[in-house]
């Protein structure tokens, strides 16, 4: 029999397209500005730092689970700023959030003849994990239109990786009511839930108000590489019905899917510490306030966008590529949306995680 490679399930990776744009805007007499992808450039803080090479005399195998410690951090910091309490035995630390995104069909038993739903528009790794686990991805934000498909797993992003947008109580309620009419699981990227901007502020798939106080079903997604600057130390988690979490826990023992003992304790001192938090957000929103002042400035239209690192634009003129290739010719790197799906094409994906010298330098740009 021959051997079909795994890669002959999945799409190209989009960004290989983005090569020769990238190259066009690093020709820019100034450098190139990229804000095509959502990396954090400032310092990792002082104290995580600390934290990570205390605990760098680890020669032993760390737990999966976590440390008991590691555990008390991520229950008190989901009920302290998210109002959602679970117990220690409904949460567990995953290797970054895109890891746990890309497996979770898999770990959870679901293959062929399964449906995953994810968003419209929506980060690419959804669909990927649907496709690794032999399931079939649907792309819908409409779950009524479904009909009778075996949906076990669906996926809510909000706020919105690309959009920005932010998913109501009402909303959030009507998808775990519908899943849990059906026995799919919930599950909620919330990488983005600390950072809103304006309108309604986003709530957690597991606060009451959505869950009416029972986790079956649902699980919540979390990551530090954005709140904490923390995207290559692979630290998030994973938290909600307790079962399922003891579920992912005894497939992730077997699989040796474990975060570095070091890296424990740098998502632990990065949970018990506001301050840093704070601090950079406030950094942040003032990239996101020049930025987009510059973007409507120049013409541009910017949608959603009330939470998360990013702009989502338009223009009148360009359609997803051609506006691509035009903010390329002025330095300025971005996503086109087209790759979060068909509905993204008339429009960019705008990061604000660039450098404040790197920000000025787009504002000035488009300004010209």
């Amino acid at each position: 029999m021959t051997r079909r490679p795994v890669t002959d399930r999945l799409p190209a990776f989009p960004w290989d397209r983005l090569a020769p744009y990238k190259k066009i805007a690093a020709d820019h007499p100034g450098g190139i500005v990229d804000l095509s992808v959502g990396t954090p450039v400032d310092p990792v803080p002082p104290g995580l730092r600390a934290a990570l090479a205390d605990a760098a005399d680890s020669p032993g195998y760390p737990a999966t689970w976590g440390t008991p410690a590691l555990r008390a951090s991520i229950t008190g910091w989901l009920e302290r700023r998210h109002g959602v309490r679970v117990t220690g035995e409904g949460v567990l630390p995953t290797v970054g959030s895109k890891e746990l995104v890309a497996w979770l069909p898999t770990l959870l038993g679901l293959g062929p003849g399964d449906t995953v739903v994810h968003p419209e528009l929506a980060y690419p790794t959804y669909d990927i994990g649907a496709r690794l686990a032999g399931a079939t991805p649907v792309a819908a934000d409409g779950l009524t239109s479904l009909g009778p498909a075996p949906v076990r797993l669906v996926w809510v992003n909000s706020p919105s990786n690309p959009t920005g947008r932010v998913l109501g109580v009402a909303h959030l309620r009507k998808v775990v009511a519908w899943a849990r009419e059906r026995g799919a699981v919930v599950a909620s990227d919330e990488c983005y839930l600390d950072l809103g901007w304006e309108g309604e502020a986003p709530v957690s798939i597991l606060h009451p108000d959505v869950s009416d106080g029972s986790h079956e079903g649902l699980l919540a997604v979390h990551s530090l590489s954005k709140r904490s600057n923390l995207a290559g130390y692979r630290a998030a988690f994973v938290a909600g019905d307790t079962a399922l979490v003891q579920e992912l826990l005894a497939v992730r023992k077997h699989a040796g899917m474990i975060v570095p003992a070091p890296v424990q304790a740098a998502m632990g001192a990065a949970l018990d510490d506001e301050e840093h938090a704070a601090g950079q957000k406030e950094r942040y929103r003032a990239r996101r306030a020049r930025l987009r002042a510059a973007l409507t400035g120049a013409g541009w239209r910017i949608e959603h966008s009330q939470a998360g690192l990013y702009l989502w634009a338009s223009h009148p003129d360009h359609d997803a590529w051609e506006a691509v290739e035009h903010l390329a010719g002025r330095g300025i790197l971005v996503a086109p949306g087209e790759f979060y799906g068909p509905a993204g094409a008339g429009a960019v994906r705008v990061a604000f995680t660039a450098t404040d010298e790197r920000v000025d330098a787009a504002v000035a740009r488009l300004g010209g």
